[in-house]
């Protein structure tokens, strides 16, 4: 029997290959896997002795030969073909183990030029492994080293790889090739400026398997994207508690993803990927304060998220309440003594964002949803919100505490699921109505959740006022500035209805819809 190898991580090969050895393998491998081998005492013989070519085109060229390419495909069941194989003095390869050199992670490193990305991709050997995987029902295909241990197990066992194992891993090397390309066809995209391309390739390697998805009976897991570079929830170490579940894993992003979208000290507190309760602060635990104030019932078994790494002071507030998991850049010892103390608490730290030069492509600024028989893809949404631009129509101006409050409220929309309304004061929001299919609902379930606390508050609607009974409602209780994207064939009626109330309204001109 006979191998080949060629390995861009050499994790355990030396053992690998020791093993084969000892189990009777004749080895070949391309140079630098031979030089490393040597090192660690293990011999292989050059694949130019089977070629009787050496690497060719600053060594790009190397494997790419009938000799070993007849030796992978030719079919161990067709005569034919080894006959030919034995009038050319070509051997049979039985076990290919290859895996490419990284390219997404080295693109999304720093900024690399074209020309010296075209020399990073490995063409051999994603074709070398191709061609083992095309060959399944004779070859083993081994892309990764995680599979070594099952090879040398039954091939100590049983004398040979198992059908099922050689097409288990055959498919493994199909999904790193077509990922690899993938993820080379995403960097030219990029370079080329195509945000939608004719074929768009997700590339997503698993995380975790998880116990069940939004319900017990649904199978579910946990995916990153390969190309992603930003610090991201896929990304985070988990610090104390259970496994997050499929719903707290959503939750758990939408806290993370609002609390970043703040500079200023936040923390938010998100139940089924809404917020119920979001402030800033100078401080993170009168931050905490506020957002928990906004609605407390609700706040019950949420999520909450900070900016900030988060402090004693902070936590022993938190550890006063029951929540499902804390995500936050990171934990001050203090903070991990008090949180680490509560049963069942998952603690999440996010890395940051990488320095600047690296970058994010792919699909990593893409947003999908599911319809049947595809996807729907989109740039994902971004406040982008040009102050210069913002337009005041009603008589009233708004006073520099209300606009700033309406800029945060503005923010917090984007986060809510549609019809959103948002009510706000001092950085803090103090209502939240979301996801009903009536936006004066929305306002109705905001200002029933405010309270006293509406008067003076300002309000933020992620679309439009189709009627301005919206707009009678909130003035009624109290709220003195509202931020819309305006565009309603009504909106002289809700500007009317705004100055008669002396309200301050805005227009941003943009619409927030989050489905």
């Amino acid at each position: 029997m006979r191998a080949l190898l060629s390995v861009a991580n050499r994790e355990g090969i030396s053992g690998f290959a020791r093993e084969l050895t000892r189990l009777g393998f004749e080895l070949f491998a391309t140079d630098g896997t031979r030089e490393h081998l040597a090192a660690d005492g293990v011999e292989a013989a050059s694949v130019s002795e089977l070629t009787a070519v050496p690497p060719l085109v600053g060594g790009q060229v190397r494997t790419f030969h009938p000799a070993i390419y007849a030796g992978i495909l030719a079919r161990r069941d067709v005569p034919e073909q080894l006959e030919q194989l034995a009038e050319h003095g070509i051997g049979l390869i039985d076990l290919v183990v290859v895996n490419v050199k990284p390219f997404a992670p080295e693109v999304g490193r720093q900024h690399i030029g074209i020309d010296e990305a075209i020399e990073m991709i490995d063409v051999g050997g994603a074709a070398l492994l191709g061609a083992a995987a095309r060959n399944a029902a004779g070859v083993t295909a081994v892309c990764r080293p995680e599979s070594y241990a099952v090879v040398l197990e039954e091939l100590r066992t049983l004398g040979q790889v198992s059908a099922d194992t050689r097409y288990r891993l055959a498919a493994d090397a199909y999904s790193t090739v077509a990922a690899y390309f993938a993820e080379i066809a995403a960097y030219l995209n990029q370079i080329a400026g195509n945000v939608h391309p004719q074929r768009l390739a997700l590339v997503l390697e698993k995380v975790a398997d998880l116990p069940y998805g939004e319900n017990p009976h649904q199978r579910a897991a946990f995916y990153r994207e390969t190309t992603h570079r930003s610090g991201s929830l896929a990304d985070a170490t988990q610090l104390h508690g259970a496994p997050p579940t499929f719903n707290n894993l959503l939750d758990i992003d939408a806290a993370w993803r609002i609390a970043m979208d703040y500079t200023t000290p936040t923390v938010v507190i998100t139940k089924h990927t809404d917020p119920v309760g979001l402030a800033t602060s100078d401080e993170l635990v009168e931050a905490y304060r506020k957002a928990l104030e906004t609605d407390p019932v609700a706040s019950f078994g949420g999520i909450v998220g900070v900016n900030r790494e988060l402090d004693g002071a902070t936590a022993r507030e938190i550890a006063a309440n029951s929540y499902e998991a804390v995500v936050a850049p990171g934990f001050s010892q203090a903070a991990l003594g008090i949180l680490q103390a509560q049963p069942g608490l998952e603690l999440l730290a996010v890395p940051p964002s990488p320095t600047e030069g690296m970058r994010d492509y792919g699909i990593a600024n893409l947003d999908f949803k599911r319809v049947g028989g595809g996807l729907l893809v989109e740039a994902l949404d971004s406040v982008d919100l040009d102050r210069g631009r913002l337009q005041v129509v009603t008589k009233r101006h708004p006073t520099l505490g209300e606009l700033t409050d309406l800029l945060f409220a503005w923010r917090a929309a984007r986060h809510v699921r549609s019809n959103a309304i948002v009510l706000a004061r001092n950085a803090a929001t103090v209502g939240i109505g979301a996801a009903q299919a009536s936006r004066n609902v929305s306002v109705e379930i905001a200002l029933r959740r405010a309270g006293s606390r509406a008067k003076l508050a300002v309000m933020a609607s992620d679309a439009y006022f189709p009627f301005p009974d919206g707009i009678q409602i909130a003035a009624n209780a109290g709220v003195t500035a509202i931020i819309q994207p305006g565009g309603s064939i009504r909106d002289e009626m809700a500007i009317e209805v705004a100055d008669r109330h002396h309200l301050a309204m805005v227009f941003t001109g943009k619409r927030h819809f989050r489905h």
